[in-house]
């Protein structure tokens, strides 16, 4: 009894890059990520940039290496490029301590976080008749 694999010859290449230590909480990084999914690169990256959020700088990075990653490795359009997943996980917590009064001690929790975008090339759109 031998199992045949099923293959997919319409499958898509997945285009992603993944930053590993980035030193921010995933409490912080999950709302900028969730607001650029689904958007071209070109207005994710315009979004990032005009953020305040410090956090912005090494997201915008990561974008632009998962665009030359679907560039020279897939040779995909960059302009049809778009967001097709963004999401981020835990990693390690380095642990620090605050002297505080009377001999005691206060915890510092630095965390850090990784995060992976995943880009597809657009698909064209059919139109639905004419609007003029």
């Amino acid at each position: 009894m031998s199992k045949k694999k099923k293959t997919n010859k319409n499958k898509e290449k997945i285009v992603r890059s993944i930053n590993n230590n980035i030193r921010s909480s995933v409490r912080k990084l999950n709302p900028i990520l969730k607001d650029i999914v689904g958007k071209k690169v070109e207005v994710a990256r315009r979004n990032l940039e005009f953020s305040e959020k410090r956090i912005t700088k090494d997201i915008k990075k990561t974008i632009d290496s998962a665009v030359a990653n679907a560039e020279n490795n897939f040779q995909y359009d960059i302009d049809k490029l778009i967001v097709k997943e963004a999401y981020c996980g835990k990693k390690i917590t380095m642990k620090r301590f605050r002297p505080r009064a009377k001999g005691r001690a206060a915890p510092i929790l630095k965390p850090y976080s990784s995060v992976t975008i995943i880009l597809t090339e657009a698909k064209k759109m059919e139109s639905h008749g004419s609007k003029s």
